[in-house]
């Protein structure tokens, strides 16, 4: 008879524990880098750029290597401001992305396409208001031929020939998603620069089942801070909170990233910074983050190392994320903006 590992046998218990009920409850695609991932974590922030005109990004997430059931999610992204007043103090936010998330061995999947839109407006020379929207249409899928069911056990292991009883082949289902958010940002002075953003994902509550029940995904608010401080010509502080609950789930994370400026500012170019970060989930695990940007693109790298009771099953080895941003202005000669009052970084 041949042997299950507990690893693998916590794995069999999670994906039976998924597809035992009429609707399937998948993890929400989710970064580490949440700051990196900045359309995903509200809408408001959709060309929501201190010093920038547009951005254009991509995310790589694999975890849970180790044990048998890993995830492995992706983003790539793009916005840009549009319709910028005379006063150049309000503009209009235009974006788009692409998510995919794939997991197990019935590659439980997601792929999602989603369209941002939000709008930013200047209340003085302190304070401005952002608010979003998203709309993302969504399809999940599961191949219930890469899967085992106790009907499928034959007393010396599991035999993919016998009836499973459940569904055959690769089925999909189709959704629509919509999500909302605001951002307030406070800008004192030249050297801070404080976000303040609360959004809401699945407002609709969107129908998602393999079984054809009427089952529905359950709306999830989220909250973050975000602050860059500039302490020296060289170092800018970069503390970070972020929060979301769905259900009875939550998710917490804090800390924060050093970004130092190793050249000197050119004309119209801003510092190349070498970058350095710690973050913890809370109850989950503890996060290392390294990363460097130069001419206006960023790149970054972090990992996670889990500190939960899964640390025993998965010896720690929780995540490893990279992502990739550029960022850049409409007319680089013009030295950035100058017609609103924004800190340059």
């Amino acid at each position: 008879m041949k042997r299950t590992t507990l690893p693998k046998l916590l794995a069999a218990i999670a994906i039976t524990a998924c597809f035992a009920t009429p609707q399937v409850n998948a993890q929400s695609i989710h970064f580490s880098q949440y700051y990196n991932a900045p359309m995903l974590l509200n809408p408001a922030n959709t060309a929501l750029l201190p010093d920038n005109d547009y951005r254009v990004g991509a995310n790589y997430r694999t975890q849970w290597a180790s044990v048998p059931v890993p995830y492995k999610t992706f983003s790539a992204y793009g916005d840009l401001e549009a319709f910028r007043g005379e006063s150049g103090t309000n503009w209009m936010g235009i974006g788009a992305a692409l998510f995919s998330d794939k997991a197990g061995d019935g590659n439980l999947s997601l792929t999602s396409a989603a369209a941002f839109l939000s709008y930013h407006l200047m209340m003085g020379d302190q304070f401005m208001v952002s608010a979003g929207a998203s709309a993302s249409y969504i399809q999940r899928s599961i191949d219930y031929d890469k899967l085992t069911f106790d009907a499928q056990w034959d007393g010396f292991g599991f035999n993919y020939a016998l009836p499973n009883h459940e569904q055959k082949g690769i089925v999909k289902t189709n959704l629509m998603d919509v999500s909302a958010g605001i951002n307030l940002a406070f800008l004192p002075n030249d050297n801070v620069y404080a976000k303040l953003g609360f959004g809401i994902a699945n407002i609709n509550q969107p129908k998602q089942t393999f079984y054809g029940q009427d089952t529905k995904v359950s709306m999830r608010p989220t909250g973050n801070l975000d602050v860059l401080w500039r302490l020296s010509k060289t170092v800018i502080l970069n503390p970070s909170v972020y929060y979301t609950t769905q259900d009875k789930a939550s998710e917490a994370l804090y800390g924060t990233l050093f970004r130092i400026n190793i050249t000197p500012e050119k004309e119209g170019v801003g510092n190349n910074q070498l970058i350095l970060g710690g973050y913890h989930r809370l109850g989950d695990a503890v996060i290392g983050v390294v990363g460097v940007e130069f001419v206006g693109i960023q790149i970054m790298a972090n990992y996670d190392y889990t500190i939960s009771s899964l640390k025993t099953y998965n010896q720690g080895k929780g995540a490893l994320e990279f992502s990739l941003v550029y960022q850049g202005l409409y007319n680089r000669s013009s030295g950035g903006r100058n017609n609103i009052h924004c800190p340059r970084f």
